[in-house]
């Protein structure tokens, strides 16, 4: 499935000093993000992305995502609206070819995740901002003050399942 937008930049452009790079989806794009993650609408999207080259073939994206999301509640349908702010970082690793994927990447003890393997210096800096807003979307929101209440009804009505099974239970 193609992605609702693209932001690719050229790493081998980066230099020492590093780029900071602001990235908006137009309401098209926010549009078909919606679609992607699943929700109503999202209201709005900013991402914030600081780059750094630590070696020829490491970098570092360190990101600012902010995000406003319209979803129905689970119980009433009613629009909510949540408010998502992130902050993360990725270590990129750009491999040289296959044999560079084959070989292992050494993380320093200190490292939580290994770095991400990369196969080109164009990398698409919206990607990672796409995943970590899909990650923090509540798969069931609910409007404030909203419960739910399960159906009445008497489990133990003549011919419901559990009647019949609490009836085997018992015996002949």
């Amino acid at each position: 499935m193609k992605p609702p937008f693209q932001h690719v930049y050229d790493l081998a452009d980066l230099s020492a000093a590093g780029a900071e790079v602001a990235i908006r989806p137009k309401a098209d794009e926010r549009a078909a993000l919606a679609r992607w993650v699943g929700v109503d609408d999202v209201a709005a999207f900013e991402g914030r992305v600081s780059l750094r080259k630590l070696s020829q073939t490491r970098f570092s994206y360190d990101a600012e995502l902010s995000a406003e999301v319209v979803q129905a509640c689970v119980v009433t349908l009613d629009p909510v609206r949540s408010r998502i702010a992130r902050h993360f970082s990725r270590t990129l690793h750009l491999g040289q070819g296959p044999a560079a994927a084959r070989e292992p990447v050494l993380v320093s003890p200190g490292d939580d995740e290994s770095p991400e393997e990369i196969a080109s210096p164009r990398y698409d800096l919206a990607a990672p901002l796409i995943e970590e807003l899909a990650l923090e979307i509540d798969p069931y929101p609910r409007a404030a003050g909203v419960a739910f209440e399960p159906p009445g009804g008497d489990d133990e009505a003549e011919g419901s399942p559990f009647a019949v099974l609490k009836q085997l239970k018992k015996g002949p």
